[in-house]
Parts: C-alpha cells; sequence; structure tokens
C-alpha cells in the first residue's frame, strides 16, 4: 500500500496516518521549547541515517520548517553527525501542544491523544523514538518500548493484548523509573506485522528488521510456554467489588493467590481499570 499524502487534511489531524505516527514520534523524540512571548520552536534531532524521515515530516508540515546537519563531540563519540528538523510557528506549535505534546520536560507526563486517531500509526511512531525491533542474542524476534509515561505503557499493554493475546503488566524499572515493555517470538512477530504494515511512514532502518521477523519460525524443539488465561473487564469488575477472596475465587475458577495478586495490580494502577478499557 502506498503512503498517503496527508496535505489535503488540516494539519495533525490524528485519523490520518502519517499525522499520527508524526505525533506519537513527537511526544516521545520531539522537544518544544517556549521562549519569550510568542517565541519558541519545535526540534527533533536524530542521527544522519535517519535524515529522510526529517524531511519527510518537513514535507507534511504545511508551514515553514528546516533541516539542518551538523557535526559535534558527544561523550559517546568524537564526532557525532546529526540532524534536526525546526518547526517555528506558533500555530502549528500550539496545535501540537493542545494535543498533548508539552513544553518542556515531558517525558511522565504524555499520554495517547483524547480525540480519534490512528492507533497503529501511532505506536510506531512511538517504538521508532523509544523503541526497538530485532532479534534478541539467542536470534528471537522481539519488539519493545521503554517509557516514563504510565499511560502509555497501559495504552501499549492493552493494544497488543488485542493483537497478540499476551498480557503484560508494567513495572518500573528500579534502577532508571522507566517501563521497559517487550514482546517476544510469536507476539512480537504479530505485533510487528499489525504495527509495520506494508507503505506506512516509519524509520527505514526498523522497517527493513520489522519485516524480516516474519521469516523466523520456532525451532521444532522450543517448548511453547502455556498462555495464561488473560483477565476480563467483567473478572476485574467482581473481584473488585469482592470483599471475600476465597469466594471469589472460586466463583471466576482462580487461585486465592492469581485473584490477590490481581487485585494489588489494579489497585497500584499496574493495570487498566475496568471502565478505562
Amino acid at each position: 500500500m502506498a503512503e498517503r499524502e496527508p496535505s489535503a487534511h488540516q494539519f495533525m489531524d490524528l485519523t490520518v496516518p502519517e499525522y499520527a505516527y508524526m505525533f506519537g514520534f513527537l511526544q516521545a523524540d520531539g522537544h518544544l521549547h517556549q521562549g519569550p512571548g510568542q517565541k519558541g520552536h519545535l526540534t527533533v534531532e536524530l542521527s544522519i541515517r535517519d535524515i529522510d524521515l526529517l524531511y519527510r515530516f518537513k514535507h507534511f508540515t504545511p508551514y515553514n520548517s528546516s533541516v539542518a546537519e551538523r557535526v559535534r563531540s558527544t561523550n559517546f563519540a568524537e564526532t557525532h553527525h546529526s540532524a534536526t528538523w525546526t518547526l517555528c510557528s506558533l500555530e502549528a506549535r500550539s496545535k501540537l501542544n493542545q494535543l498533548g505534546l508539552p513544553y518542556g520536560r515531558k517525558s511522565k507526563e504524555i499520554a495517547p491523544p483524547h480525540i480519534a486517531f490512528s492507533r497503529r500509526d501511532y505506536l510506531r511512531g512511538l517504538i521508532d523514538a523509544d523503541g526497538s525491533v530485532g532479534y534478541t542474542g539467542p536470534g528471537w524476534p522481539f519488539v519493545s518500548l521503554t517509557t516514563s509515561s504510565t499511560a502509555i505503557g497501559a495504552y501499549l499493554c492493552l493494544y497488543a493484548l488485542k493483537i497478540t493475546g499476551v498480557e503484560r503488566t508494567i513495572n518500573r524499572n528500579a534502577r532508571d523509573e522507566v517501563y521497559n515493555i517487550s514482546y517476544e517470538k510469536e507476539a512480537a512477530q504479530a505485533l510487528v506485522a499489525d504495527l509495520y504494515y506494508p507503505g506506512c511512514l516509519s524509520l527505514g532502518r526498523k522497517q527493513v528488521k520489522a519485516d524480516s521477523l516474519a521469516s523466523w519460525a520456532r525451532p521444532v524443539d522450543m517448548r511453547v510456554a502455556h498462555s495464561r488465561r488473560s483477565w476480563t473487564a467483567r473478572e476485574d469488575q467482581m473481584l473488585l467489588q469482592s470483599d471475600d477472596i476465597v469466594a471469589i475465587s472460586s466463583e471466576l475458577g482462580r487461585t486465592e493467590r492469581s485473584c490477590r495478586l490481581r487485585l494489588w495490580r489494579l489497585r497500584n494502577s499496574r493495570v487498566l481499570m475496568p471502565n478505562d478499557r
């Protein structure tokens, strides 16, 4: 499927796949700076190898913007060649801010849009910016996202559950207080096939890796792990309303340990509450 031209639509109409992708990418890797008065700018800096994506952003933006290159020394390399897309328009910045791209530090504050949006394109933008796609050391397909936002982490888990049938709970890494959410093997293949569909806007190098995952086949001697029974919204509601863990575990056909753990996760925002699904 060929990439569609969003220029006929309103800027940042998130039902348009390219704009939904751009917004997810900007939430993860963009920087909205507030200057004095009405001044300010949006920037996205990437390695020079990804400069093509910045030119796509420039092309899809009906406001004056620029892409510039620079070479500098960093803590990781003597010479780092990068490219930066810069957008100054107050109208464009205001639109992005209204949609949920905060000024200044934003990593914990970002959340999925509260209006209609193309979900898989938005998630692909987040993963292209702050995630990984490829193969693990042992050679298994994987896709992952690192985020500081509870809302983003929970949304990915909910979306992936519908695509893969695999349930994940989110827990912050004790060292740096971020969520590391990962899917492997067949679950990774299914999720990547959905997110990185033919003709979509994406980072070229990640699209190549995503396409390669389809060729993986589970070795005949690799045991398939038993799939856990997912919790439904109705079961969660019954669990929250019950004051007898023994009785409700019997009614639900689950162990007391499973019910206590699920109740703790619900009350501590480790999984979405039933009314939020």
